[in-house]
């Protein structure tokens, strides 16, 4: 199975670039359909994982994927399944 990771470390204090990579690896998901993509927030404080999951939700781009997996074992992964 094919996915495409995203670790958002190095971008992860400046929101515009951190929203233009969101977008983008939704939409290539969505055009190479691609099932799974891996999003790295890491652990911190929890409030880029939440800038994440509020991005995930938002009206035009919650259609595109099918669910969300916060991973139990390690807090900073997020997995957006795809279902084409």
């Amino acid at each position: 199975m094919a996915k495409l990771v995203l670790d958002l470390h190095e971008i992860y204090n400046r929101s515009d670039k951190l929203d233009r990579e969101l977008n983008r690896i939704i939409q290539e998901a969505v055009t190479k359909r691609i099932a799974l993509v891996e999003i790295i927030p890491g652990k911190g404080s929890g409030q880029l994982k939440k800038h994440v999951l509020r991005f995930l939700n938002q009206g035009h781009i919650r259609p595109l994927y099918h669910r969300i997996e916060k991973d139990d074992r390690n807090f900073g992964r997020i997995f957006v399944h795809f279902r084409h």
